[in-house]
């Protein structure tokens, strides 16, 4: 890692929140919302408790996928806000969570969901000093990296989000707050 990568993981530690020890036990995990994120929590139980997370919540229960996020995992999600979902052409999310919309509403969400668990420090190692690649789990890609020394996530439709809230670690993964919702060509 060269100085300049070195030096912006250390600004992003000290901007969002590490969230974990060198072991990977949970430290102090950084609010979402205002709401305390419980690390011996698991992702579908912290997001219920976001006041940000609403539209998330309420997708996820709509595709069916809780028991998969409350399983053990690990997961890493990226997790788009209510603010993101209300950013998507009118219409775009009362259509998604419409029944016969269920696959594509699953292929949206779970393009947000990579396997393992990746913190912030983890990603932007594997990113260096430009982007770290990821296969979701809808088989999907994702980017990481930092943009004027902000940490990122690019979708494969090209779109670009600041992670707004790193590291919050879970009993089964870690959630990054992200600023859109994350389009899978």
């Amino acid at each position: 890692m060269n100085l300049k990568s070195t030096a912006a993981l250390v600004a992003t530690v000290i901007l969002f929140g590490h969230g974990a020890a060198a072991d990977g036990h949970a430290t102090e995990n950084p609010m979402v919302g205002g709401a305390a994120m419980m690390a011996d929590m698991d992702i579908v139980d912290n997001a219920v408790n976001s006041p940000i997370h609403t539209t998330l919540v309420a997708a996820v229960q709509a595709a069916g996928l809780v028991d998969t996020l409350k399983s053990e995992g690990p997961f890493t999600v990226f997790a788009p806000t209510d603010d993101a979902f209300a950013a998507l052409p009118a219409g775009t999310v009362d259509t998604l969570l419409m029944e016969e919309n269920r696959d594509q509403l699953t292929k949206v969400l779970t393009a947000h969901v990579v396997p393992g668990r990746l913190t912030s420090e983890d990603l932007l190692g594997m990113a260096g000093s430009g982007t770290a690649d990821l296969t979701t789990v809808s088989g999907d890609a994702l980017s990481v990296g930092l943009r004027d020394g902000a940490p990122v996530v690019y979708d494969e439709s090209g779109n670009v989000y600041a992670i707004s809230v790193a590291d919050v670690m879970q009993s089964n993964g870690v959630i990054h707050v992200v600023d859109g919702v994350l389009l899978p060509n």
